[in-house]
């Protein structure tokens, strides 16, 4: 492999890293990175379920407490959130 700038063509990287890790070639890996990148995934995948269930709370109580204004919006907003 020819160790692609993450910072020039991210996407090239990722595929090159991952090769790299199905052909066990353990000393061409950019180790640094690699390990940055997945700790960022796990801090974006958490955030994003935060806001997830920020939103399916904040629709679930406006359904609990204000039936009168319930609508088709807010019922695919809570589907969408629980997915």
């Amino acid at each position: 492999m020819n160790n692609i700038d993450i910072d020039k063509d991210y996407y090239a990287w990722t595929q090159e890293q991952a090769e790299l890790l199905r052909t066990k070639q353990i000393n061409n890996i950019d180790w640094q990175n690699l390990a940055d990148e997945i700790e960022e995934m796990g801090r974006s995948e958490k955030r994003q379920l935060e806001s997830s269930l920020q939103v399916l709370i904040m629709y679930l109580l406006k359904w609990q407490f204000q039936p009168n204004l319930r609508s088709r919006s807010w019922q695919l907003t809570i589907q969408e959130q629980r997915l």
